[in-house]
């Protein structure tokens, strides 16, 4: 049962990275490439979507990685999955402090609507995620290692 754990954890933390790799690095910059009005209603739409689905994304990952924590004490490789989930909680307080306030306005905003500053917030956003990124590619990468 542990394995399995293990190895569901681990796949559903690494789809989640590829995802959020894939916003950071592909679909932001697709967006951005887009006429002005469309790449801002292309971040809103895409603002609306993920935001609804990530915070489930997030807690569940992190949630997953305690119960193997948890279960997984007495077995080699618990430490990394402790320091992966500590890493995974940072991914979340920063998600509502930093990302969430500025994901909020963004959804919102329409060409019609949208405050002069809109591109400031949506790059102040952008470097908040390359960060979560990193951190969360951390996490990753310990639970990876705590399978060998």
């Amino acid at each position: 049962m542990l394995n399995a754990l293990e190895v569901v954890t681990t796949v559903i933390v690494g789809v989640m990275v590829g995802v959020e790799f894939s916003v950071a690095f592909i679909m932001n910059r697709i967006l951005d490439a887009l006429p002005e009005d469309s790449g801002q209603l292309g971040h809103a739409h895409g603002g609306r979507m993920l935001g609804a689905l990530m915070p489930f994304w997030y807690i569940g990952s992190l949630v997953l990685s305690a119960i193997w924590a948890v279960a997984g004490w007495h077995h080699g490789g618990a430490g990394l999955v402790v320091t992966a989930a500590g890493l995974l909680i940072v991914s979340v307080v920063m998600s509502m402090l930093l990302l969430v306030p500025i994901n909020n306005r963004n959804r919102t905003w329409t060409p019609e609507n949208r405050p002069a500053d809109w591109k400031q917030q949506l790059h102040r956003w952008n470097r908040y995620h390359y960060v979560r990124v990193a951190v969360i590619i951390a996490a990753f990468t310990l639970l990876v290692a705590a399978l060998a």
